[in-house]
């Protein structure tokens, strides 16, 4: 693999790093320095030309001064090599950490607000707009509750015979029961399919394992797997509520009106977009159980941790709705 790099110098240690659900990364040292390698392996990411794609964003993106970490080129000038039909990319080490939104004062949510808003402003840039009705209208039908009933069922009678049940799985049975009672009486607010989004370029995954930070700035984004065209204020909805959410389902507001005031200034977002896409982001919350699918369909319990806090996210932003809203739109 070095050898396509003859700038990377020789291999001296490759240790895996435990982080991400869907891909796998390396910290590879050399005689010349520190390097991340990348293994593709979502398949729905996975190819050379959806890859590229990402590498070319990134690369313009730093000339733009936006913080991110672009692979390193090889020989020949590309930035994908593949061995056995799997993909790889190398790109320089960065040093830093993964700060959550605890970790994060009321000024630094303003500037992670600010940072999102550069991104989407510079991906309309390096990108373009995104293009075409049909690509509009693509993947935004919001969840039909009938669906969700089906799937709570499936997940409940999955969870009830797993055997030795804990407390996961009593958790589980509880917050699916508490679901099925929410969208029973909030049917009727189910998001119709949206006329005209503010659609764009997204980095598609903007969480606290994708920002590294060194000291209190961020100095890179990183995984772009996701990169892709979609409605930007909804991006901004889901990342706070992964950054912001408190271990009991609360969202931090004070710092959600920071980031969101700021991202609304650097991307030029109108209130009403962030209106609508927190009532689209709510419902999808609550119609949402990857978590749970994971552990009974795929039995997988990587994510199984996150699921307290986001499952008793749905239930606290359903009574706090107003609340909610205004803090993304104050």
């Amino acid at each position: 693999m070095l050898r396509r790099y003859p700038d990377a110098g020789e291999p001296l240690s490759c240790k895996p790093i435990t982080q991400g659900l869907l891909n796998h990364g390396y910290r590879v040292s050399t005689t010349r320095g520190r390097y991340f390698l990348k293994h593709h392996l979502d398949d729905s990411t996975g190819d050379r030309a959806t890859i590229v794609r990402q590498h070319r964003a990134t690369q313009r993106l730093q000339l733009l001064g936006v913080p991110v970490a672009p692979p390193v080129r090889d020989t020949e000038g590309g930035t994908v090599t593949e061995i056995g039909g799997r993909c790889y990319a190398l790109h320089p080490w960065v040093d830093g950490l993964h700060r959550a939104g605890a970790q994060l004062s009321t000024a630094q949510s303003e500037r992670l607000g600010g940072l999102l808003g550069t991104v989407h402003t510079g991906l309309e840039q390096v990108m373009g707009a995104g293009t075409g009705t049909a690509q509009r209208a693509s993947g935004l039908r919001s969840a039909d509750p009938a669906d969700t009933f089906a799937l709570i069922d499936e997940l409940l009678a999955a969870a009830r015979r797993r055997r030795p049940r804990d407390a996961f799985d009593e958790l589980a049975e509880h917050r699916l029961l508490e679901r099925r009672t929410l969208l029973e009486q909030h049917a009727d607010r189910r998001p119709p399919t949206p006329d005209a989004p503010a659609i764009g370029w997204v980095h598609g995954d903007f969480h606290p394992l994708n920002v590294l930070y060194r000291d209190s700035e961020p100095v890179a984004i990183l995984d772009w797997d996701r990169l892709g065209v979609q409605p930007r204020a909804e991006e901004t909805v889901r990342a706070a509520a992964i950054f912001f959410v408190q271990p009991a389902g609360k969202l931090e507001l004070e710092k959600v009106r920071a980031y969101a005031r700021a991202y609304r200034r650097a991307a030029g977002a109108e209130p009403a977009e962030l209106a609508a896409a927190v009532h689209r982001v709510w419902w999808e919350r609550l119609n949402d159980f990857w978590i749970l699918r994971w552990r009974y369909c795929r039995h997988d319990r990587r994510a199984d941790p996150q699921f307290p806090a986001v499952s008793a996210l749905a239930v606290w932003w359903t009574r706090e709705y107003e609340t909610v809203r205004e803090a993304f739109t104050g």
